[in-house]
């Protein structure tokens, strides 16, 4: 006897199966990506989108159909990151659209619903391309809607189903040239295909059920610190009550002398100390009776985020926790570069909300009317979430949005049509450097779509490099490519591989500039010295001795120098 209905608890399992089924694979994913550049990649963005779906879903308990619907749609919607999160959102809220009213689903249901999340996703694309996950999508859509005119058996459906959304995603290469010279399938699709086998091994009870302790974050964010585990920790006598954790976002270097005097000062006032430190973070482990002092002394040296104060002598002493959370807190916003809503209370007529990495090129954009910074770029997608939080933040009208990377643009985008009380204008800057020039060419006294559309002609004027390493080998355009080799990117393309990284640097210089170029503009990264960018400004005068060299420091991490020509 077959399977001809499936109720509320089993779609729940399905999805979870699904999102767990992704994350498995999520390396993998990501090694599929053609092009070798360190960033976020294609598996790591779908599996921090389907996860924030995952965790709402999880939470609940014997869901109806569109109490389910509602979280998959919300959690996958604002926790959407890269264009793959983004449009695999947008999928399941189609899909989600179409079941939200049924008590079970048979094969026509799914069908149409597969149909429905189909066409929502094509929607949200701007210029659709033919051999990524959108195709693989829309062949399961196909196959779905025969097999339910053929069949009420949900098992033989999902299985011709799935069968026929391998099928496609091998003829991905054939569609994409770039695929084929790669020898890979598209990585988005395959992450689809990770979800829908997940969901389809569940259903037929190859996975058993799903729980919220099967679920991990995923990262939960771009970067981690490793810390010790508190069980590591001796808690048998008590002195200091309080286990205190937080990061530091530094603003500054954290040198080993100043990490030194760190953590005197937190031995100074408690104990169980672990401090752990890269070039961008701190992370902070301390048993203290004084919360709010170990805060404001990290405040210091930068800004403070995933602050946790508890209780270990579990007394109920909730005013104490919350008061060193104010202060922590009340200290960022005071030495916070921008201001928010609450600093400036006086509602504008037009703010604007940028995405950057490194102190540096935060700097820039501080300086020249950017409201608020989100930290992010190629190696960390920000989320739809994200985006909402930073326009929650904005006191404005009108708020333009930088996302200054290809890959954020839609992530924006989405952010923008969930967004009910502000006008959002995405200005889909593609680069740092024009997402500067941008908004420098910002003027109050044009209207916002006017300068919706003087920012995008002034960014068409700017010429972008990215100087990069290679991740892995592989062959581009007919370049060969090994792992290691120090790249230049253009806007179209590779422009330059060698093994030095001044040397590509200005192999592609040659090869960007033309007659109606006149500033070139560099931007050195955190991995970059002094002394090392300078050199490279100098022989960049000597080669081009007519062209106006700028040089600045960007401290942006994965990339050598960002250069733009206009």
């Amino acid at each position: 006897m077959g399977m001809n209905t499936i109720n509320a608890g089993m779609v729940k399992n399905a999805f979870l199966a699904g999102a767990k089924a992704l994350e498995a694979k999520k390396d993998w994913i990501n090694e599929l990506n053609v092009f070798p550049v360190p960033d976020g990649d294609t598996g790591t963005n779908m599996t921090l989108t389907i996860m924030a779906a995952a965790r709402e879903v999880a939470e609940l308990e014997a869901p109806t159909m569109a109490e389910l619907a509602r979280a998959i749609s919300s959690g996958s919607l604002r926790g959407a990151r890269g264009n793959s999160g983004v449009i695999l959102s947008q999928l399941l809220r189609g899909f989600t659209k179409e079941i939200k009213g049924n008590d079970v689903l048979t094969t026509t249901i799914l069908a149409n619903a597969m149909v429905r999340g189909t066409e929502t996703a094509y929607k949200a694309v701007m210029k659709p391309k033919e051999g990524t996950i959108l195709t693989v999508a829309k062949g399961m859509a196909d196959k779905a809607l025969e097999m339910a005119s053929r069949t009420d058996d949900i098992e033989v459906f999902a299985a011709e189903v799935v069968r026929h959304g391998d099928y496609v995603l091998n003829q991905t290469p054939e569609m994409l040239p770039v695929l084929k010279q790669a020898g890979v399938v598209d990585s988005g699709g395959q992450g689809l295909m990770q979800v829908i086998k997940g969901a389809f091994d569940s259903l037929t009870g190859k996975v058993g059920v799903v729980s919220v302790e099967g679920l991990s974050e995923s990262g939960g964010g771009s970067r981690s610190i490793a810390g010790a585990s508190r069980t590591d920790i001796d808690t048998a006598d008590i002195k200091f009550g309080y286990c205190t954790e937080f990061i530091i976002n530094l603003d500054q270097k954290f040198s080993e002398e100043k990490e030194r005097e760190f953590k005197a000062y937190l031995e100074s006032i408690g104990d169980s100390l672990v401090v752990v430190s890269d070039d961008e973070l701190v992370k902070v482990h301390v048993h203290t009776n004084h919360p709010g002092l170990a805060f404001e002394k990290a405040l210091t040296f930068g800004s403070l985020s995933r602050m946790k104060v508890d209780n270990m002598r579990e007394e109920h002493q909730e005013r104490v926790i919350q008061d060193a959370q104010r202060i922590a807190r009340e200290q960022a916003d005071k030495k916070a570069l921008l201001e928010t809503s609450e600093q400036s209370p006086k509602r504008k007529d037009y703010g604007f909300i940028a995405v950057s990495s490194g102190e540096g090129l935060s700097d820039i954009f501080t300086g020249i009317g950017a409201d608020y910074l989100i930290e992010g770029g190629q190696t960390m997608n920000p989320s739809t979430e994200d985006m909402l939080k930073a326009i929650d933040k904005v006191n404005a009208d009108n708020i333009f949005i930088l996302p200054n990377n290809k890959n954020i643009i839609m992530a924006a985008q989405q952010a923008g049509d969930l967004t009910e009380d502000k006008h959002i204008i995405v200005i889909p800057s593609r680069t740092i450097p024009q997402g500067i020039t941008a908004l420098i060419n910002f003027m109050p006294d044009l209207s916002p779509e006017d300068n919706l559309e003087n920012m995008k002609s002034e960014m068409g004027n700017v010429k972008t490099v990215q100087v990069t390493y290679a991740v892995r080998t592989t062959n581009i355009d007919g370049i060969d490519i090994e792992e290691g080799d120090i790249m230049a990117i253009g806007d179209q393309g590779i422009l330059a591989v060698g093994k030095e990284t001044e040397d590509t640097a200005l192999e592609a210089l040659k090869s960007m500039l033309d007659g109606g170029s006149e500033l070139i503009t560099v931007y050195y990264g955190s991995g970059v010295t002094d002394d090392e960018a300078q050199a490279l400004a100098s022989k960049a005068k000597q080669l081009f001795p007519d062209k106006e060299i700028e040089l600045q420091y960007g401290g942006q991490p994965i990339y050598y120098y960002l250069i733009s020509a206009e």
